[in-house]
């Protein structure tokens, strides 16, 4: 089976306490697909616990493919702007 690190968010979310929130950040980053293939963003996301400090590999590219793991849509994330 392949690693999904979408999934493995998902488990360190279900392991922190309520607070957690998103925060886009718009610098360019790369992804690496299930294809082998790298894959250019111009922005990512990272997710904070309530104390305003990074989660550890909670990095990511995609806000609908996080979603779609935890099983909800996107406009219910909590997503922070600065």
């Amino acid at each position: 089976m392949a690693f999904n690190h979408y999934v493995k968010i998902r488990s360190i979310l279900n392991d922190q306490p309520l607070g957690w929130y998103i925060k886009r950040v718009d610098q360019p980053t790369k992804a690496l697909n299930f294809k082998g293939e790298i894959v250019h963003f111009d922005h990512y996301y990272r997710i904070y616990d309530q104390y305003d400090q990074p989660i550890k590999y909670a990095k990511f590219q995609q806000l609908d493919r996080l979603a779609s793991i935890l099983g909800q849509p996107v406009e219910a994330l909590p997503i922070k702007e600065d």
